[in-house]
């Protein structure tokens, strides 16, 4: 069966073969599940677990291997899942994401006719018109898209400023593939949210879904232009980043066209060293561009594995924040189709997150947890707080080659001991912490690759003391609306009070005891000198906060708080 190139893409899979790729997917799930269930929920039960548990390493390693080959042998979304899978190093054990750390698009090219017909029903026009110059052979084959480099014609080159180009062009007929796999992938997770053991701790529909939107996003070229158009926004003025340019008048829904700004792959050690960039220099940059995104900006690029960032050499000179002197390179990313959104609310729980990671606070850092929406409020957090404060007494501030020459044994222990914990809380996941999750995974492997004594705390110590620094003024704010709040209530608490008598003594409202008014007068003066210590209170500490940074407002707050501290002291002593 063949359609349209507009409408997906020649030599699309006909319906028997879309319906085979549904069922091979849903028996490998099924298969699993029922393995699964059998020796971590059945045997268990019948006193068997020690069994279970025997096996459990080598099952888990033999799952990987034949969900890696299932994922190259279909490609399209299964690709997807085996990488996001890789990046669950919270949940999944190192078995597989061991096995499937490694899994990449690895899928043949398209023969190039069919790229040709697509790109040409896009584009409206030949190629010969379009370009001056197409290569056939891909410069990168993945299992949503396809890459050619190619030139400008010299109109478009003059217009642009650009020659060199690279076309990106969705794989022919990945619609239906991905409509298929998400059929199927949507069938699984409602198998998922019938097993207790799941559903307590995560909605698998509600991820089936996000990860459908982010699928559907990757593969919708205009979409992913205009995040690269965002990203560079938010980075505009910062000389550590750069990002291709777009070829407007040769883009669409499945068509691509940007600069081509092929560098220095980031992982490439003896590249970099032979362009004078020593690769130890380059991971703090990396990860500091990385938090930024995160924790600044609140957009980030969820995918920035080795091959989607280049290290650019710059002819001129200036120099880059973040580089010693006389080396001059900055960070090009490419590939925006999967970019993350962290919500303003979520973004503070993350900034509170890192600062007490970096202040190696254990029961700071569950507080932070649990803001994120990652604990559910009913959760007994004790032990958790307990085997933080462990892991950061003994794991704290070690970088990758200090980690490696620990007992294994250790680790293991210390595993063992966490897992229990962990496995006993309720824990979900909260929208987008998938992709935060993968960033974070990946940012953390291309950091060690570059230097395998490179400590991340390093990088996050200076950070999370600048944010705390830019929180202060946050704190200032919030102390002083809380004041003002207070402030308001004492103002208006009286003259409620006021009112109440005064609808006492029409009749409005009836008195059985002719001691009630009395009461309601002590009540209102205890009233009133109470919203005056809480007021002093606020006043003074405000004073405090403030004072360091601006000496004239914090003593003007501290001296007025002697007025609400007066209040409190003599209310109490009129006539009665």
């Amino acid at each position: 069966m063949t359609s349209d190139p507009r409408s997906g893409g020649a030599a699309v899979a006909g319906t028997g073969e879309t319906r085979a790729r549904y069922r091979r997917i849903l028996r490998f799930a099924g298969w699993n599940l029922a393995v699964t269930w059998w020796f971590e929920l059945f045997l268990p039960r019948i006193g068997l677990g020690a069994l279970a548990a025997r096996s459990r390493s080598k099952r888990m390693r033999r799952f990987a291997q034949r969900f890696h080959v299932l994922a190259v042998d279909l490609g399209g979304l299964m690709i997807k899942v085996g990488q996001f899978m890789s990046s669950r190093l919270d949940v999944l054990p190192p078995e597989i994401t061991t096995e499937l750390e490694g899994l990449q698009d690895e899928v043949p090219p398209v023969p190039f006719p069919a790229i040709r017909t697509l790109a040409e029903a896009e584009l409206g026009m030949p190629l010969e018109r379009a370009f001056a110059a197409v290569d056939e052979t891909p410069v990168a084959a993945a299992s949503l898209g396809q890459a050619h480099r190619a030139t400008l014609g010299p109109l478009d080159a003059e217009e642009t400023g650009l020659d060199a180009v690279v076309i990106k062009v969705q794989r022919p007929g990945i619609d239906a593939i991905v409509e298929t796999d998400l059929a199927a992938l949507r069938k699984v997770g409602g198998w998922l949210s019938r097993v207790r053991l799941v559903s307590d701790r995560v909605d698998a529909r509600a991820l089936v879904e996000e990860f459908a939107q982010t699928s559907r996003e990757e593969i919708e070229y205009l979409h992913e232009a205009a995040s690269l158009e965002h990203f560079a926004a938010d980075f505009a003025d910062d000389a550590r980043v750069a990002v291709p340019a777009i070829v407007w008048e040769r883009t669409t829904r499945r068509v691509l066209t940007l600069e081509d700004v092929t560098a220095i792959k980031i992982t490439d050690a003896d590249a970099l060293r032979a362009a004078g960039i020593e690769p130890a220099q380059v991971a703090p940059v990396f990860a500091a561009v990385m938090f930024d995104q995160l924790f600044t900006h609140g957009f980030f690029h969820a995918d920035p594995h080795p091959g989607n960032i280049f290290v650019t050499p710059v002819a001129d000179g200036d120099g880059v924040p973040g580089v010693s002197d006389g080396q001059s390179w900055k960070l090009t990313f490419i590939d925006f189709g999967m970019m993350g959104e962290v919500p303003a609310g979520t973004r503070r729980g993350l900034r509170k997150l890192l600062i007490a990671a970096a202040s190696r606070d254990g029961k700071g850092l569950v507080d932070a947890i649990r803001d994120l929406g990652v604990l559910l409020p009913s959760a007994e957090t004790a032990e958790l707080e307990r085997a933080m404060t462990q892991l950061f007494a003994r794991f704290g501030g070690m970088g990758f080659a200090e980690l490696r020459e620990v007992d294994p044994r250790e680790f293991r222990d210390f595993a063992v001991q966490f897992g229990d914990v962990v496995r006993s809380l309720p824990f979900q996941l909260p929208e987008n912490f998938l992709l935060i999750i993968r960033a974070m995974s990946l940012t953390s492997g291309v950091c060690s690759a570059l230097d395998p004594e490179f400590n991340l705390w390093d990088s996050i110590e200076p950070y999370a003391s600048q944010l705390l620094r830019d929180e202060r003024g946050n704190v200032v704010q919030d102390v002083a609306r809380q004041a003002l709040e207070t402030a308001g209530l004492a103002w208006r608490l009286p003259k409620r009070l006021d009112s109440l008598v005064t609808r006492i003594e029409d009749g409005s409202v009836s008195m059985a005891n002719p001691a009630l008014e009395r009461r309601v007068a002590r009540l209102e003066r205890a009233m009133r000198r109470v919203v005056s210590a809480v007021l002093f209170g606020a006043l003074l500490v405000a004073g405090a906060v403030v004072r360091p940074d601006d000496v004239v407002l914090g003593t003007v707050l501290m001296i007025a708080s002697v007025i609400p501290l007066l209040v409190a002291i003599f209310a109490g002593r009129r006539t009665r």
